[in-house]
């Protein structure tokens, strides 16, 4: 499994800021070396989100939860996401306004982990 790290969270940011617009800055960086680790949590040995679209899930909800950033928390969260399922072998197929709704409905608390992981899951396919 291909984990982000702190500084691919923070490029993705960036980029995104640069390419759509917003302001760029991070209000708290402990929370985006926090994300880091998430999705990699153990339990008496065994992990809290097996499967890909579990951690993807978690990279997208705790950016967006935890607003890390001054802006762009939403779409650095379902980014993120995007990009570690694609860093694993996945490709997030959404039709218009269907990523933008999904982190609505993460950060109206309507979507928790399952629900989130199911999301990506249906809206992804294994990579040729």
């Amino acid at each position: 499994m291909r984990y982000l790290t702190a500084n691919q969270i923070l490029l993705i940011h960036s980029a995104l800021i640069d390419e759509i617009g917003g302001t760029h800055g991070v209000r708290d960086r402990h929370a985006v070396l926090s994300v880091e680790n998430a999705p990699q949590q153990t339990f008496e040995g065994k992990e809290l989100y097996p499967t890909p679209f579990d951690k993807a899930a978690v990279y997208a909800r705790n950016i967006i939860m935890h607003h890390p950033f001054i802006d762009g928390n939403k779409r650095t969260g379902m980014t993120a996401a995007a990009v570690f399922l694609e860093n694993n072998d996945y490709k997030v197929i959404a039709k218009r306004g269907e990523i933008e709704h999904c982190a609505l409905k993460i950060i109206n608390r309507k979507f928790d982990i399952p629900a989130i992981a199911a999301w990506f899951k249906n809206h992804s396919q294994k990579s040729k």
